[in-house]
């Protein structure tokens, strides 16, 4: 059978050359390419690395023209290398207009995609000769190789600090203009927003409390106010309830009707219309929900990554850590150890923040203040060193029945890696079991 691994690679030099000469034409075309074509994506050297100057030219804000561009590559010392201004006058002559620029990109990046799946497959070839690999391991690094491709993200290697600080200064030079704008995923709750800019891309939030302190309540908050509020993607791993009872508690904060009622059917017409306009609401939000009762960490790898490939993906929640299965390992302690570091790197991964929630141990109850301590995470001191944020929820009605703080939280923030730690306070309503900013709906609470 032939293979055609004796063949070269896919490539198409004319597509390469269009591209270059095109932006030699146009100093605006590589406004066209830039989001999705990269100098690794040219498969002749030469022409990579007049594109990496050309793109160089282009963000100092320099024309990026033919004698700019030779001038650039001689000061490099690459232009022999390129093949001289001889060269780069052929480039000049690939194309009369740069008008199909982004058609002739569209190609470089195609077959730039196919080589990468031959790369792909070579290297799932060497996964699978390994002696004695496990075979989990095995399957989750074959769909880490193609989910790489199919993002168009290779293995990162080392990136200069001059890339890394040109990215940078776009991102501080676009929130010195959007003052008003989080830097991460709106959690829905404005003082929280405040404290942490939203949650971060590649972060792991633990989400902490007690049995019946609202843990899952304050998780389908989030969901709700980054997907129904500001549009995110959001994917929830429910191990503890259905999809059906997540939807229950969603449309009772919607529409703002006793959960209970709702699960029992005991509404009346002017309830029903209310929660039919909640119906119309949440069914336009990108909210997705896998409620396996044993999802492993490789488990929900494997559906996040093929969620973000179908649909875009700006958020996991997974409700909660301690339900999820692990390798079989020496001891729990290790096992969750392993979900936990597990989960981070699904965080980075993917490039989204990951929210989960977690069990808080027995010794909160013992002591006469009952605020969570970082020591108190069950099973495990490695959740808290994997994750970015640490937050508790406590109630202090649930222990005290006379408190006079009664429907209200506090979001101990007790661990932040890249900011500061503080507490918000939040309001609770148990009817329909939401939390609210607390100024915002002090009146409604009061109300009720």
């Amino acid at each position: 059978m032939d293979t055609g691994f004796d063949r070269l690679p896919p490539h198409n030099i004319e597509a390469e050359q269009s591209v270059l000469g095109s932006l030699l034409i146009d100093r605006d075309a590589i406004i066209r390419v830039a989001s999705y074509l990269k100098a690794d994506d040219f498969y002749v050297s030469a022409n990579a690395t007049v594109y990496r100057a050309i793109q160089d030219l282009y963000n100092r804000r320099e024309p990026t023209d033919f004698v700019t561009l030779s001038d650039e590559l001689e000061r490099r010392g690459t232009l022999e290398d390129i093949g001289g201004v001889g060269y780069l006058s052929s480039l000049l002559s690939a194309v009369p207009t740069a008008v199909h620029v982004e058609y002739y990109g569209r190609i470089v990046e195609r077959t730039a995609t196919l080589r990468r799946l031959i790369d792909a497959g070579t290297s799932i070839v060497g996964i699978g000769y390994q002696d004695n690999v496990d075979t989990e391991d095995a399957l989750d690094s074959a769909e880490q190789v193609l989910f790489q491709v199919s993002q168009h993200r290779t293995t990162k290697d080392f990136q200069s600090i001059h890339d890394v600080i040109d990215r940078f200064f776009d991102q501080l030079e676009y929130l010195q203009n959007n003052r008003d704008e989080l830097v991460g995923v709106p959690s829905g709750f404005t003082d929280l927003d405040r404290l942490t800019g939203g949650l971060q891309r590649s972060d792991l939030v633990i989400v902490a409390a007690r049995p019946s302190m609202g843990k899952t309540a304050f998780a389908l908050g989030v969901a709700y106010g980054a997907a129904v509020q500001h549009g995110r993607t959001v994917g929830i791993f429910s191990l503890e309830m259905s999809a059906e009872q997540l939807v229950q508690r969603l449309l009772s904060t919607e529409s703002g009707i006793d959960s209970h009622k709702i699960r029992l059917g005991n509404i009346d017409d002017r309830e029903w219309e209310e929660i039919s306009r909640a119906f119309g609401r949440l069914s336009e939000a990108k909210i997705f929900i896998d409620d396996s009762a044993s999802a492993g960490i490789m488990d929900i790898r494997s559906k996040a990554r093929r969620l973000q490939a179908e649909q875009g993906l700006d958020l996991v929640i997974v409700d909660y850590l301690q339900l999820m299965s692990g390798r079989r390992s020496e001891n729990r302690v290790q096992e969750i150890s392993e979900i936990s570091r597990g989960l981070k790197g699904l965080a980075r991964e993917l490039n989204v923040p990951v929210v989960a929630l977690s069990q808080l141990s027995r010794a909160v109850e013992s002591r006469s203040d009952h605020r969570p301590l970082l020591s108190d995470l069950r099973d495990s001191g490695a959740i808290e060193q994997d994750a970015d944020i640490v937050m508790f929820i406590y109630r202090e009605e649930k222990y005290d029945e006379h408190s006079d703080r009664k429907g209200i939280a506090e979001l101990i923030v007790a661990k932040h890696r890249n900011g500061p730690v503080d507490t918000v306070n939040l309001r609770f309503f148990e009817a329909t079991a939401r939390f609210a900013d607390l100024e915002l709906y002090r009146a409604e609470y009061d109300e009720a």
